[in-house]
């Protein structure tokens, strides 16, 4: 996709981080679909900047797992496979089902106010037809279950595969109008089980929503 349909606004300075979140987010979001190339003259050219915050913040997503660079092709967006999916989701599942324990174990008032008012945001996004809504909700929902657990080792290791696991999560949403409704399902079941303070229903839950996600990804990336 050619540059100037990715970047709508262009601002006079750009920092290498600002640059990334703009690329992580357009990726993220599919507008740059994997595959693509990263064309860093393009880029500069289209944002007012040098060449060199646009070649940093390529670098920063490449550690990241949004980017590959190619011998003699340049960056292009990292692509799926049915397998690497499979895998992710199924160590994300786990990591998650015990952030959810922990978040149950010892939630506060506090807390379990902020996850109604974002389930009762997500619900509002699906009624609504919302996509993109809903999966900031979604994301911060997920976002509020890792930083309410307590465990720094938990947060930091889930950090490593957050990006990869935000861009699949929103590829099995868009890409399945019957996994969204389900998705939806498995949220309202969390709050059932986080309302009765029951953390292994609470983490059974999270635990099959996160497999389910992954599935389905899976299984519309082999289709």
């Amino acid at each position: 996709m050619p540059s100037s349909e990715v970047f709508r606004n262009r601002p006079e300075e750009m920092s290498t981080g600002r640059i990334a979140d703009l690329l992580r987010d357009r990726i993220i979001r599919e507008v740059l679909s994997p595959g693509s190339r990263l064309v860093e003259r393009e880029i500069s050219e289209e944002l007012g900047v040098s060449r060199t915050p646009v070649r940093e913040a390529i670098k920063e997503l490449a550690a990241e797992g949004l980017v590959e660079l190619r011998p003699n092709r340049g960056a292009e967006v990292a692509t799926f496979d049915p397998r690497q999916a499979g895998d992710l989701f199924e160590v994300l599942a786990e990591l998650e089902a015990l952030a959810v324990q922990r978040f149950v174990r010892q939630m506060t008032v506090d807390s379990l106010s902020e996850l109604e008012r974002l389930h009762a945001e997500l619900s509002r996004n699906y009624r609504e037809d919302d996509l993109e809504s809903y999966f900031t909700t979604n994301t911060a929902i997920h976002d509020l279950l890792i930083r309410q657990a307590g465990n720094t080792i938990l947060a930091e290791t889930h950090k490593r595969l957050l990006t990869r696991s935000r861009l699949g999560r929103h590829m099995a949403i868009a890409s399945d109008q019957l996994r969204w409704a389900e998705s939806l399902d498995e949220h309202e079941h969390l709050m059932i089980a986080v309302r009765r303070h029951d953390e292994v229903a609470a983490a059974a839950v999270w635990r099959r929503h996160l497999r389910n996600s992954g599935r389905s990804l899976a299984s519309n990336m082999q289709r």
